[in-house]
C-alpha cells in the first residue's frame, strides 16, 4: 500500500520511500531528573482514582444507562477517599457518544450520586482523551485559584448509542409537529418516501475525511512499514501484561459493581484474553481487505466503563489528611493532519512535553500510552526513532529515540483492558501513579491519540510516601 502523508496541499511526500522497519532498542535508565516548574505554580496532586471494570459492549452493563456507570464511579471515589461530598467544589466529566437524555452527564451523574445541587458540573468531549481533558480542566481551575477540590472523570457506554432517523425524516416529523390542521398533516404525509426510514448510525469515523479510524490505522502502519507480525506480537504482549497485572492484584483502581439483573458481581475487566501467535495470524483483516494488517485482535474493542479521580492542591490534601498518589506536573495537547497523521498524537506530544519539562527519554520511569491499535503504537515508536520524521515534522535536529520498552505499558493497555473512550485517561493516570510505586520510579508519562488528529501528553511525579493500594 503506497500511503502518502500530506506535507502541504501541493507537495506530497511518501513516507514509505523514506522509512524502513526499525527494531525497538532499550535505553539505560538513570536517576530521574527534576522537571522544570514555574515559580508561581502550585503543587497540584492526584489524590486517588477509581474505575468500573471495563467490559466489552453488550455484556453485563447492557441494560444500564451511562449516568449509572458514572454514578458508580463517583460514589466509589468518595468511598475510597472517605471524602465528604460537600467538600467537592466542581465536577468535570467527559463523554464522547452522548446519551441525548443526559447531555450534561457530569451534572446528571453528580445529582444521582447525591452530590449537592449547589456543586457545579460540566461535561467535556475530546474523543479518546476526554477524561484527560477533564483532569487538565480541573488543573486549570485549581491553578487559577478558582476552586480547591475537583473531581474529574469520564464515561462511555457503547452498548446503547443514539440512532437517529434520517435528516429528511426528522424534518418531516418536526414540520408535522407544527402542523395545525388535518389538511396540513395530510399534505406533509404525501411527501413521505420509504427511504426516509433509513436510520443514521453513529460511526467511529472522521467527519472531515469520512474515513474510519481502522482504515487510517491500516494506512499508518503501511507508511511506517509495520508488519502484521509486529502488530500481533504487540497485541499479544498487551494481553499477557494485563493478565499478569490482573492476577497480581495490581488493578487497585478498579471497583466492583453489583449490576441490577446480573447475578454475579462484576469485578474484573472481561476483554483480557491471552491467545497464541498462531491464532492471531489466522485472523482476517478487519478494515482494508484483503491486504490490510489491522484485525479484531490487534485493535482496541468497543467497551463500556466509567472512571473518576480526585485532584486538589497539595496544601489542601494535607489539610484534609489525604495521602496523594502523584503530583500532576505538566501537560500539553497537540494537533496535526487528521487524514494521514490521525493517530500520531504520542509521537508529537512526547517530545514537546519532555522539552517543556527539561527531561529526556532516560528520565522517564513509567510510560502509559493509549493503545488504539497495535499498528498505531508501533508506528509512533518508529516515528520517534526516525531521523527523517523528527527533522521533517517535529523540527528537531535528530531523532528522539525509542523509549525503554521494559517500562512501557507494563500492565497492558487499551488493546487488552478495554477502551471506553472518555474513561481511559483516568485509567492511564492511575496506572502511572501506581506503577511508579510498585516499580520504584519517580516520573511517568501519559500520552494518547484522539480523533481529529489530536493528542495529549502528561507528566506525573510519584508523591513521597504514596502507596499502590
Amino acid at each position: 500500500m503506497n500511503v502518502r502523508i500530506i506535507q502541504n496541499r501541493k507537495n506530497f511526500i511518501t513516507l514509505t520511500n523514506f522509512l524502513r522497519s526499525h527494531g525497538c532498542r532499550h535505553l539505560s535508565v538513570q536517576a530521574a531528573a527534576q522537571p522544570k516548574r514555574n515559580a508561581n505554580t502550585q503543587n497540584i496532586v492526584l489524590v486517588d482514582g477509581v474505575r468500573t471494570p471495563f467490559l466489552t459492549s453488550g455484556t453485563s452493563y447492557s441494560n444500564l444507562m451511562p449516568h449509572e456507570l458514572a454514578r458508580h464511579s463517583l460514589l466509589s471515589l468518595l468511598q475510597k477517599t472517605r471524602l465528604d461530598k460537600e467538600l467537592v467544589d466542581y465536577i468535570v466529566y467527559g463523554t464522547v457518544i452522548q446519551e441525548v437524555k443526559t447531555s450534561n452527564i457530569g451534572r446528571e451523574a453528580a445529582l444521582s450520586a447525591g452530590f449537592s445541587d449547589k456543586t457545579p458540573a460540566h461535561t467535556v468531549t475530546m474523543a479518546c482523551i476526554s477524561s484527560n481533558a477533564a483532569i487538565t480542566t480541573g488543573m486549570g481551575l485549581i491553578a487559577t485559584n478558582t476552586y480547591d477540590v475537583i473531581v474529574a472523570g469520564g464515561v462511555e457506554f457503547m452498548s446503547d448509542v443514539p440512532i437517529r432517523h434520517s435528516r429528511k425524516m426528522r424534518s418531516l416529523m418536526l414540520k408535522a409537529n407544527k402542523a395545525k390542521t388535518l389538511g396540513q398533516r395530510l399534505a406533509l404525509l404525501s411527501t413521505f418516501r420509504p427511504g426516509f426510514l433509513a436510520p443514521e448510525l453513529p460511526a467511529v469515523a472522521e467527519f472531515s475525511s469520512g474515513e474510519t479510524m481502522g482504515h487510517s490505522a491500516d494506512r499508518l502502519a503501511s507508511a511506517f512499514n509495520v508488519t502484521r507480525k509486529e502488530q500481533d506480537d504487540y497485541a499479544l504482549r498487551s494481553h499477557v501484561m494485563a493478565k499478569k497485572a490482573q492476577e497480581s492484584g495490581y488493578f487497585t483502581d478498579l471497583v466492583p459493581f453489583k449490576v441490577r439483573g446480573v447475578d454475579q458481581v462484576v469485578d474484573k475487566d472481561n476483554g483480557i484474553r491471552v491467545s497464541t501467535p498462531e491464532s492471531l495470524a489466522k485472523l482476517k483483516p478487519a478494515f482494508v481487505k484483503p491486504y490490510g494488517t489491522i484485525t479484531a485482535a490487534n485493535a482496541s474493542f468497543l467497551s463500556d466503563g466509567a472512571s473518576a479521580c480526585l485532584i486538589m492542591t497539595e496544601e489542601k490534601a494535607k489539610q484534609l489528611g489525604l495521602k496523594p498518589k502523584a503530583y500532576l506536573r505538566d501537560f500539553l495537547y497537540v494537533s496535526q493532519d487528521p487524514v494521514n497523521q490521525l493517530l500520531l498524537g504520542p509521537a508529537y506530544g512526547i517530545p514537546k512535553l519532555l522539552k517543556k519539562a527539561g527531561l529526556t527519554l532516560k528520565d522517564i520511569d513509567s510510560w502509559e500510552i493509549h493503545e488504539a491499535f497495535a499498528g498505531q503504537i508501533v508506528a509512533n515508536l518508529k516515528a520517534l526513532d526516525s531521523d527523517w520524521f523528527c527533522k521533517t515534522y517535529l523540527g528537531l535536529s535528530e531523532k528522539v529515540g525509542t523509549p525503554d520498552l521494559s517500562k512501557w505499558n507494563n500492565w497492558g493497555g487499551s488493546l487488552s483492558i478495554g477502551h471506553p473512550f472518555a474513561a481511559t485517561g483516568v485509567r492511564l493516570c492511575m496506572h502511572t501513579a501506581n506503577r511508579l510505586v510498585r516499580e520504584d520510579g519517580k516520573l511517568g508519562v501519559v500520552a494518547a491519540c484522539a480523533a481529529g488528529g489530536q493528542g495529549v501528553a502528561m507528566l506525573l511525579e510519584r508523591y513521597p510516601g504514596a502507596t499502590a493500594d
